[in-house]
Order: structure tokens, then sequence, then C-alpha cells
């Protein structure tokens, strides 16, 4: 076994079993990304042939290994609220990623289908793992809303923190390279494209002399805005007014207002 979690070696998760090491989280919290999103959509997400069974033993599962993983990241958890507010959120997480299916579907003309989308796009890869993950780092729940969107930037090349908020019928075109940071604030009815990064000017530091954690250092994106690949806009006094429009390869670190075309530095 590899290395144990600092302090919680010899520890008992409240079930009769020993606490895992790093490696054993990690492999435990995917097959509990699998678990909720097939929970949302059997029709996509599950492994086996979609029947009312293994659409009840997903459930059943994903309660399980919540039950089991809150308690080794947070031992002084309610493991039952936790659990219970991750599951009910699944409702609204799907209602939010119909919105992203849709804007998706309307904003790529090579879009067969809603379901090619979601089988195949890698912006609705990362983006239906980041609204789970998203919704566990607002309960609080450390380590794993982290792992679970390093497992999408893994395997799409987009890159999102799950602290950050992004409003519905959000889609990202192509998608790799894409970097949105912790205090990130997306509107609604926003696209961007491939190697975008919505990052941090610069970082304050402590007397330490360490970056000063916990504060906002990215940007604000307001709805209807359009990035187009490349560009990069830093800092968390940084706002893109509505409906604007922001060109390839542009470097921004200041605002522009509603109704902006931005086409050079």
């Amino acid at each position: 076994m590899g290395s144990q979690i600092p302090g919680r070696e010899n520890e008992m998760n409240g079930t009769g079993s020993k606490y895992i090491g790093y490696s054993g989280l990690k492999d435990q919290t995917i097959v509990l990304i699998r678990r909720l999103r097939s929970i949302m959509y059997p029709e996509v997400f599950e492994e086996c042939p979609c029947t009312a069974t293994t659409v009840i033993e997903s459930s059943v599962e994903a309660e399980q290994i919540l039950r089991e993983l809150i308690p080794w990241v947070k031992p002084d958890a309610d493991v039952d609220a936790l659990t219970n507010a991750v599951l009910e959120g699944l409702e609204g997480i799907r209602d939010t990623l119909e919105t992203d299916i849709q804007a998706a579907y309307d904003g790529d003309p090579a879009a067969r289908d809603k379901t090619e989308i979601m089988l195949a796009y890698p912006g609705f890869e990362a983006i239906s793992i980041f609204r789970i993950a998203h919704m566990m780092f607002g309960l609080g729940i450390p380590y794993i809303p982290r792992i679970m969107t390093e497992y999408a930037h893994a395997h799409t090349g987009i890159d999102i923190h799950p602290g950050a908020t992004i409003g519905p019928y959000f889609f990202i075109d192509h998608g790799t390279g894409v970097v949105i940071g912790e205090t990130t604030v997306i509107g609604e009815r926003v696209k961007i494209y491939q190697g975008v990064t919505l990052g941090a000017k610069s970082f304050p530091l402590g007397e330490d002399g360490n970056p000063v954690k916990g504060i906002d250092r990215h940007p604000k994106i307001g709805n209807g805005v359009v990035i187009y690949s490349g560009a990069t806009i830093l800092g968390g006094d940084t706002r893109i007014g509505d409906n604007s429009v922001i060109g390839g390869n542009v470097w921004l670190t200041h605002s522009v207002p509603a109704n902006s075309t931005i086409l050079r530095n």
C-alpha cells in the first residue's frame, strides 16, 4: 500500500475499514465520478446496458462510496447530511448540464445531435465533471473535488478549478489547453475556444514570502461573451462586459465594457 493520509494510518472510518492511501482515494473518486454521472445520464454513462436495475445499482454504489470517502477526507463531517446533499444536488446539476448541451448543439454546426455531444465532446466531459466537483467544493468537502477536475484535465486537456463559478449555457469548443482558475466567475451563455486562459495576474506575498491564499485573483466574465482561441485574460479586477468578443491570442489585464470587441492587445 502507498503513503497513508498523514496522521490517519490507524484510524477507522466509521464503517470498520482502515483509511486508504492517496492512490486508493484517487481510484475511488474516479469510480464515484462514473457512478454519479450514471445516475444523471444512465443511457450515456452506464458501463453495462442500461436497465432499471443498473440505475438503482449505480445509486446504491454512489451512496456507499460517498459514505466511505467523506470521513476519510473530513473526519468531523456529518456524513449523512453531506451524502444526502450530494445525491440530492444531482437533479439540479443535470438541469444545468442540459443547458450546456443545448449551448454546444446551438454553437457548433458540426454537432449532429445532443447524444454525440455527451458521448464525444471534451467540453461536455469536462463541464459534467466540473459541475459535480463544484457542488462538492461548495459543501466544504476537501480533496475529492480537485481530484475530480484533475481527472477531467488529464482526459480532456481542460483545466477547471472546482472553485470557479460558471453559469448555465456554457460551451467550450475543442477545449485543449483551456485553463479556468479558482476565483473565476463566468456568466450565462459564454463560449470559449481552445487555449483560453482565465488566470491570475500576480500573487501577493505574505510575510513568509509565499503567495497569499484565498484571495480573489481571477477574471469575471459577463453574460454572452465569446473568447477565441489562445486568448489570455488575467486578474481578479479584470471584468469583461456582457456580449463582448475577445479575439484570438489577445493578452488582456484590464476590464472592458459591455459590447466590446477586442482584437489586439
